[in-house]
């Protein structure tokens, strides 16, 4: 499935406040770091209690249902921005391949 099929068949589901301009970008922000954080809680729960084994196919089955609603939000918060799903795949692969290119894939900030 292409990344702007999954975006409008996502927003078929979408269900929540838009009485001003920036209230559905709000609610899928906080969705979409809500989102982010019950998946890294459960990867801090499997370095916790996993005793440095792989993790069962239950526990990773579970981290990706988390990442599927991460999917959902951050399509949900694309298309608060109006901006296609795959543009802002693309745009991003563009960035990591200018940084590669330039020698600076490490590091951090936004501008390298």
């Amino acid at each position: 499935m292409l990344a702007n099929d999954y975006q409008k068949i996502a927003s078929s589901y979408a269900i929540y406040p838009r009485h001003s301009p920036y209230l559905g970008l709000s609610y899928t922000a906080l969705g979409l770091a809500g989102e982010a954080g019950e998946f890294a809680n459960k990867v801090k729960k499997l370095l916790r209690d996993g005793d440095g084994q792989p993790p069962s196919p239950e526990v990773l089955l579970a981290l990706a249902d988390e990442l599927g609603d991460v999917a959902w939000y951050l399509s949900q918060a694309a298309r608060e921005i109006s901006f296609d799903l795959a543009v802002i795949m693309r745009m991003n692969l563009d960035k990591l391949s200018l940084r590669q290119r330039s020698g600076k894939i490490k590091g951090s900030g936004d501008r390298r």
